[in-house]
């Protein structure tokens, strides 16, 4: 399928849920964008292009170094970073979907090709004539991008997590955990020259508002003892992916969709990797994370249930 407003190849239309292929293969694109992230971050430093946000970098164009490939080495390496870079996350202008980019704000007018379906403080969600849902991440505070977690020292636990301003590392991050954990299926489909970050998910019905998540949440997630850390979003878990260990919340209601096979996926989520450096300290912890990591109903204590805490 080609997308209509790119002319790229999509996996993604309407309500149809992507085969286990398709999964796979997007979220193969997830993993490479990100590693192609840093790729670049490691070349622009060799070249001693020090950004002060990572904006600086995703907005990277080819030809801001071009004059200086030629001589060769890590001007050449940067080049190259930034091609591969680009490939994976291509500017387009707002006006490829039917913005009026001269506007004050182009979002907020009307547009031919999309109709505003939701959204929030993050992103705005607009529906396409085929019912593919687009998805427009918008810069906050001038760099900053959608919501990640900050760790502080807590008083009711070992830790406080509160979901703060995040950066595009960040939200590449969350759309790749959204896919692992089995949510709706996504897939990026460029970042203007402003920093708006255009996603695309498969369409489904939202749930009332208020509903109780907590039966429904994806089974990969693992409930964490309050006595080790609070946060300010709902449902904090902890998931283990490639490796890493996550911190993954903000799972209400308004966050998971009815898709078309009957289940409810999640769409959105805040999180961030466990502070490993902080909560190493914490043997009460570690020894948890060690065992609940081989059996996701490890108590806190070993030889104690964690109502009796």
């Amino acid at each position: 399928m080609q997308d209509q407003f790119t002319g790229q190849t999509t996996l993604l239309q309407g309500r149809h849920l992507p085969g286990p292929v398709e999964r796979s293969t997007l979220q193969d694109d997830h993993e490479r964008r990100l590693e192609a992230l840093a790729r670049l971050g490691t070349a622009a430093t060799q070249c001693d292009l020090r950004a002060d946000s990572d904006r600086d970098l995703v907005l990277l164009q080819e030809d801001e170094v071009s004059l200086l490939e030629a001589t060769g080495g890590e001007w050449a390496a940067l080049g190259d970073a930034i091609r591969n870079f680009r490939h994976l996350l291509p500017l387009r202008p707002l006006e490829d979907f039917g913005f009026d980019a001269t506007a004050e704000n182009p979002l907020e007018e009307p547009n031919p090709k999309l109709h505003r379906i939701g959204g929030g403080v993050e992103a705005w969600a607009f529906a396409a004539g085929d019912g593919s849902v687009y998805k427009f991440y918008l810069p906050r505070e001038e760099k900053t991008i959608g919501s990640a977690f900050e760790f502080h020292p807590g008083e009711e636990s070992l830790l406080l997590a509160e979901a703060g301003l995040g950066d595009y590392r960040a939200l590449l991050e969350k759309l790749l955990l959204i896919h692992a954990l089995d949510g709706t299926a996504t897939e990026l489909v460029g970042i203007t020259p402003e920093g708006i970050v255009v996603a695309k998910q498969t369409l489904g019905d939202p749930l009332p508002q208020g509903d109780d998540m907590s039966p429904h949440l994806p089974p990969a997630l693992i409930e964490i003892p309050s006595r080790f850390l609070r946060a300010n979003r709902d449902h904090p878990r902890l998931f283990f992916f490639n490796d890493q260990t996550w911190l993954i919340a903000d799972l209400h209601a308004r966050n998971f969709v009815l898709c078309e096979d009957g289940r409810l996926r999640v769409i959105d989520l805040v999180a961030a990797p466990w502070p490993t450096a902080a909560t190493h300290v914490h043997p009460l912890i570690t020894d948890w994370m060690e065992r609940v990591r081989l059996d996701p109903n490890a108590t806190a204590l070993p030889s104690s249930p964690d109502d009796d805490l």
